[in-house]
């Protein structure tokens, strides 16, 4: 699913973010990058996501080279392969709780019953569905994580990318979080987390990746 390939990213004159790295993560799953701030975690997970290129080497994933597109197919491959969950979560205060998760399948041309009835399904499996009409403001941390995870699974996307999810909440949202990661790669969602949270590691992986200075070391 996943493919990089002596992968490095440097950013001006200083040491490299990611230093020749070459990693593969089968279909279905579900690896924790792990390491120290500043290691390169979530430089491998933007170039994953097609929102930074390597400065050498290859990402490939589901069949796309992702170093090689432009900015609209960069954009384009993010709204059909990729979800994304964040540990700020990113929704839109000003749009309700279904109009957020909504949001990506209108944008990638969806019809309107479709990506109706793909959210109704995805909020009642993530049990938010009575938190629809309301706005995210309104809700508990873990509340809006489950939010952001229908949003992120909205387009059917290959590959599921968590950058420190349970980063921002209590230890009770985390554990529903840790639970939700859990129940959806046994469903088959492959999924690549990025965590200081050992315990969402040892809960969700089935394989963890440690980076030290731009390495993997283990």
């Amino acid at each position: 699913m996943i493919e990089l390939r002596s992968v490095s990213r440097a950013y001006g004159d200083g040491p490299p973010a990611l230093n020749d790295v070459s990693l593969t993560i089968a279909r279905g799953e579900a690896v924790a990058v792990l390491g120290p701030s500043g290691s390169g975690k979530s430089t491998l997970l933007n170039l994953v996501a097609g929102l930074d290129r390597p400065t050498g080497g290859t990402v490939t994933v589901d069949g796309v080279r992702v170093d090689e597109l432009g900015e609209s197919g960069s954009a384009r491959y993010r709204r059909t392969k990729v979800g994304m969950v964040f540990q700020s979560f990113h929704l839109l205060d000003d749009l309700t709780v279904f109009d957020n998760v909504v949001l990506p399948a209108q944008l990638g041309g969806m019809s309107r019953g479709a990506s109706r009835r793909r959210a109704v399904e995805l909020l009642e499996a993530l049990g938010v569905a009575r938190f629809a009409d309301g706005f995210p403001g309104r809700l508990s941390g873990g509340e809006r994580q489950r939010v952001a995870v229908a949003r992120a699974l909205m387009n059917r996307p290959a590959v599921l990318l968590a950058d420190e999810p349970t980063g921002a909440l209590d230890s009770v949202s985390g554990q529903d979080v840790r639970k939700l990661l859990t129940e959806l790669h046994a469903d088959g969602q492959t999924i690549v987390l990025v965590t200081h949270d050992l315990a969402l590691a040892g809960a969700c992986a089935t394989r963890t990746v440690r980076l030290v200075d731009g390495r993997v070391a283990s």
